[in-house]
C-alpha cells in the first residue's frame, strides 16, 4: 500500500489495529494501553505495528509513548489514518516511523481477519502486509 511518510524510518511487527482513536496517555511505559474504555485495554503495543486513526487528549501524550521507548516497550511503527500533531511529535521524538495510510479503511479490513504482519517503510511511503491464519 501507498502511503505518506510523516517520520522517516523503517519498523515490522504484527499488527495491532483499532479504528478507535487513542490517548497516548493510557499507554504506559511497559507499552501496555491501559483505558477501560478502550478496546486494546490490557493489550501490549511493544515490538508491534500500532495501526489506529488518530490520537486524542493532551499534548503531553508523546512522552507516554516516549517512555515506552526508552524501556524498549514502543511500536516498531505506527499508521494512522490522519497523522495528528500528538502523534507526529510523540514518533518525532521516540524515533519510530509514523505513516497515514489514506486506505485506512481497508487496512482494518485485513488486519481484522488473519494475524497481520506488517512492514513499514516511511521513507519510501510504502506499507507491505503478510498474512497468517488466525490462530
Amino acid at each position: 500500500m501507498r502511503c505518506k511518510g510523516i517520520v522517516k524510518g523503517y519498523g515490522e511487527g504484527y499488527a495491532i489495529a483499532t479504528a478507535q482513536p487513542i490517548n497516548l496517555l493510557s499507554i504506559d511505559s511497559n507499552g501496555i494501553v491501559n483505558d477501560s474504555a478502550h478496546i486494546l485495554n490490557g493489550k501490549s503495543i511493544a515490538g508491534r505495528v500500532l495501526i489506529f486513526p488518530n490520537a486524542i487528549g493532551s499534548s503531553v501524550g508523546a512522552y507516554r509513548l516516549y517512555a515506552a521507548k526508552v524501556n524498549s516497550k514502543a511500536p516498531n511503527a505506527v499508521v494512522c489514518s490522519k497523522a495528528d500533531i500528538i502523534t507526529a511529535s510523540a514518533c518525532a521524538i521516540s524515533n519510530i516511523p509514523l505513516v497515514e495510510c489514506h486506505e485506512f479503511d481497508m487496512l482494518m479490513e485485513l488486519c481484522s481477519k488473519r494475524d497481520v504482519i506488517a512492514t513499514v517503510d516511511a521513507t519510501n511511503a510504502l506499507i507491505t502486509l503478510r498474512m497468517e491464519e488466525m490462530r
